[in-house]
């Protein structure tokens, strides 16, 4: 049950701590607590590097997809 729900969140988190996880070389939960703490230092300034890196990834996702963008 524990895996299904952290499963699902990871799916509908946007995968930004996955995707840096994997480009760093090292654990997503590392990444994600690391984000947990800046946040709190820094009042939840990251949170808009987070949005736009979410962002980034979805364009990427659909642009690697091969779907006309103007027609869709």
């Amino acid at each position: 049950m524990m895996k299904q729900f952290k499963h699902l969140l990871e799916k509908s988190a946007f995968g930004v701590c996955s995707y840096l996880g994997e480009k760093m070389g090292i654990a997503s939960a590392t990444v994600r607590l690391y984000f947990i703490y800046i946040s709190f230092i820094t009042l939840g300034s990251p949170l808009l590097l987070y949005f736009f890196a979410a962002f980034w990834l979805n364009i990427r996702r659909y642009l690697k997809s091969g779907k006309n963008l103007l027609w869709g």
